[in-house]
């Protein structure tokens, strides 16, 4: 008896006949295609992605350029009404600049939505272009986590309180100063936290990884989401869109991990990494990937090292300087509150940068430079002519000034102070403690 021939399996997850995406499905896909696509490639993700460093104008960054700018800055004035708008980067990523942009997108990509669904509406279904769109999300997400984890591993981005922030009150903090100098007072918290980023990052970029990547990508992406919104830190534009994109990159599998994790149902392994139809394809695609994943990963370790071990020199006067005497064109000047001329501390921020802080504990910033062979410091003022002092060092601890300052005379004689001698820094940490210690 003649029998048919079974039809043969397809090599890979992709099926011949995949089932009909529902309407509302295909719209949302349009969307988000449109969408985080722009945002990835207009943003510093980007930048992140292709391992450029941006400049202090952002000129690797495509929303940075002259077209985008005179775009975004017309909508901004015509559109919105805003009088000004900061083109120039600043640090932050929520300026009207950035919403602005971001409501172009939004709106672009709405757009965008709407003329794809009409010209392409018989199209059942986007899984290929959605598996290879999952692919650079994937490495978008994961390259910026990469980069954001890397300068905690290496305290980069929130270093230890410096003499600034121990001098002055904490009612005067900001909120975001409240964050970076706590984060940065707790060292070991700092590495963890870069290293649950890097981490998270870093699994994103392996197929057979992306979906642990992505749920530390998430639980990542809303703690820093939600610091920033309770400490106003000016990120919250891009925590947001991250904790998207791990969503984005998670959608696939959620029902596998709703049977797994909550039903605890056992699951077939997921399909999802497979880009094409024959295995060799699948093979050439997976060796791009890793050789892709390795070169972000070691080049955010290269590029973290080498940026620790190029830091500013210090001062050879560094340290916190109490003044011990004042003197004010040959007038001694007694350690009074109400006094705004006298100084009451001296520190080097860095080489180049000395800070004075006054009686009344306002700060004054001056560009230094050091001649310790011919005992001189000039220091500049933001607004006004250098003054020149001369200096003496005797002992490591005691430092002597006489110089010039907006044409007054200056005598000053200042003593180190051990910057253990702050209860935040030399408090360290105690396994046992027989009642609390807030102070």
């Amino acid at each position: 008896m003649a029998t048919e021939p079974l039809a043969a399996a397809p090599p890979t997850g992709i099926a011949p006949s995949t089932p009909r995406w529902r309407l509302a499905t295909r719209i949302a896909f349009r969307f988000c295609f449109v969408y985080f696509g722009l945002y990835i490639l207009l943003t510093q993700m980007l930048t992140s992605l292709l391992f450029v460093t941006t400049n202090d104008n952002g000129a690797f960054e495509l929303d940075m350029t002259s077209p985008a700018r005179a775009v975004i800055t017309w909508i901004g004035t015509h559109v919105f009404h805003l009088a000004h708008m900061l083109t120039r980067e600043t640090g932050s990523g929520d300026r009207h600049y950035d919403w602005v942009e971001l409501a172009l997108i939004f709106v672009l990509a709405l757009a965008a939505t709407f003329v794809w669904s009409v010209l392409d509406r018989k199209r059942e279904q986007y899984t290929k272009l959605f598996r290879w769109f999952r692919v650079v999300v994937r490495f978008a997400l994961g390259a910026t986590l990469l980069t954001y984890g890397i300068v905690k591993i290496f305290p980069l981005q929130m270093s230890p309180p410096g003499y600034h922030r121990l001098l002055e009150p904490y009612g005067s903090f900001s909120p975001m100063g409240v964050l970076w100098a706590s984060i940065g007072a707790a060292p070991g918290y700092e590495f963890f936290a870069g290293c649950a980023e890097f981490l998270g990052g870093a699994l994103l970029l392996f197929p057979r990884t992306a979906i642990l990547g992505a749920l530390i990508a998430l639980a990542d992406a809303t703690q820093v989401f939600l610091l920033n919104m309770t400490y106003d830190v000016p990120v919250k534009i891009l925590s947001g869109t991250l904790i998207l994109l791990s969503v984005l990159v998670l959608a696939p599998e959620a029902q596998r991990l709703w049977d797994a994790v909550v039903r605890n149902r056992p699951v077939a392994p997921s399909r999802h990494f497979e880009l094409c139809r024959s295995r060799r394809a699948n093979r050439i695609a997976l060796g791009v990937q890793v050789v892709m994943a390795l070169f972000l990963i070691l080049g955010n370790v290269w590029m973290g090292v080498k940026t620790f071990q190029s830091r500013p020199p210090q001062s050879p006067l560094a340290g916190l300087w109490q003044v011990e005497t004042f003197t004010l064109n040959n007038q001694p000047r007694p350690p009074l509150v109400t006094d705004a001329q006298r100084w009451q501390h001296v520190f080097f921020v860095s080489a180049n940068r000395l800070m004075v802080q006054t009686m009344p504990g306002n700060f004054e910033s001056y560009k230094a430079a050091l001649n310790t062979a011919a005992g001189t410091l000039a220091l500049t003022p933001p607004q006004g002519p250098p003054a020149q002092f001369t200096f003496r060092h005797p002992t490591p601890d005691q430092l002597f000034l006489t110089g010039t300052l907006d044409n007054a005379r200056l005598q000053v004689s200042l003593q180190l102070i051990p910057r253990s001698s702050f209860r935040l820094v030399s408090r360290g940490f105690h396994w046992v403690q027989d009642a609390p210690f807030d102070r």
